[in-house]
C-alpha cells in the first residue's frame, strides 16, 4: 500500500478503558476520544494493538456496558473511510464479531504483516510471544478452548462479567504482564521474538504494546522493535510518516 502525501499511519495500545473503576477511567477515555478526533484528519490507516479495554467478553447478543465515547469515535471514523485494524489483546480474547459487523473493523487474534511505501511492518499485541511466559501461555490456552468460551457463556452476562472483572484487575490471572520494567535486550522476550524472526526473513519494524513501556530497540543495522507503551502512564502512540516510524506522547 502507498501512503497518500500528507498521510499517516497511527499506532497505540494497551488503554485498558474500565480499570480500575469506570470514574478513574473516564479522563483517560475522553483523552483517548480527543486523540482519535485530532488524528482523523490525516490518518490513512489506525492500528489498536489490543487491550483497549480492560476486559471484553462478548456474548451472542450482549456486550459489556459502556465506552460509549470510544465506539461512537471508531463508527465515526470508519464510516468515514479510515481503515481501523484490531488486534486482540489478552484482555479481551473473547471478541467474536461485533467490531466486524457493527464497526466495519477486522479483528486480528495473531500478528500480521503490512508493507506501507516500500516498508514491512510486523504487527500484534506481543502477548505469549516469544521464551518463557509459561505460565500465562498455558491460561491462554484455557481462555480460547471452544469449550471453555461455550460453557462460559452459559454464565447469566452480569455473573460472568463479575467473574472476568474481578480476575482482571483483581488476580491479573489473564493478565501475563510482568512488572512494567525494562528487562534489557538479553531478556525482554519480544526482543527475542523479533530477532528470531528476523532469522527467516526482513521486517522494517516489529511493532507490539502488551508491554506497557514506550520502547525503541534496534535489532540490527536496519530493523527496529517498537514497543506502544500504554494509555494508562505513557499516553504514547506510533506514527508512520511514509518515511520514519516514531514514538510520540499525547
Amino acid at each position: 500500500m502507498q501512503i497518500p502525501k500528507g498521510k499517516k499511519i497511527y499506532f497505540a495500545s494497551d488503554n485498558h478503558l474500565g480499570a480500575p473503576t469506570k470514574e478513574q477511567s473516564l479522563p483517560r477515555e475522553q483523552k483517548f476520544v480527543a486523540w482519535l478526533d485530532e488524528i482523523k484528519k490525516d490518518a490513512a490507516v489506525i492500528f489498536l494493538l489490543g487491550d483497549l479495554f480492560d476486559m471484553w467478553m462478548e456474548y451472542k447478543t450482549v456486550i459489556p456496558k459502556g465506552f460509549t465515547r470510544t465506539l461512537g469515535k471508531l463508527a465515526e471514523i470508519s464510516d468515514s473511510g479510515i481503515p481501523i485494524y484490531y488486534f486482540v489483546g489478552n484482555h479481551d480474547l473473547w471478541m467474536n464479531g461485533y467490531f466486524e459487523e457493527e464497526l466495519n473493523i477486522p479483528v486480528y487474534h495473531n500478528p500480521q504483516e503490512y508493507t506501507f511505501n516500500n516498508t514491512t511492518f510486523f504487527i500484534g499485541h506481543g502477548d505469549g510471544l516469544g521464551p518463557g511466559d509459561k505460565g500465562y501461555k498455558r491460561m491462554k490456552k484455557v481462555f480460547t478452548n471452544p469449550i471453555s468460551k461455550w460453557l462460559y457463556r452459559w454464565l447469566h452476562p452480569d455473573f460472568g462479567m463479575r467473574i472476568a472483572q474481578y480476575l482482571s484487575v483483581k488476580n491479573k490471572m489473564i493478565s501475563g504482564d510482568d512488572d512494567a520494567i525494562f528487562l534489557g535486550e538479553d531478556k525482554e522476550w519480544l526482543v527475542q521474538y523479533c530477532k528470531r524472526k528476523l532469522e527467516t526473513k526482513h521486517r522494517d519494524y516489529f511493532v507490539f504494546g502488551h508491554r506497557h513501556l514506550p520502547l525503541d530497540i534496534a535489532l540490527n543495522s536496519k530493523s527496529r522493535y517498537i514497543n506502544l507503551g500504554d494509555w494508562i502512564s505513557y499516553y504514547t502512540y506510533g506514527v508512520f510518516d511514509g518515511e520514519t516510524m516514531e514514538l510520540k506522547e499525547y
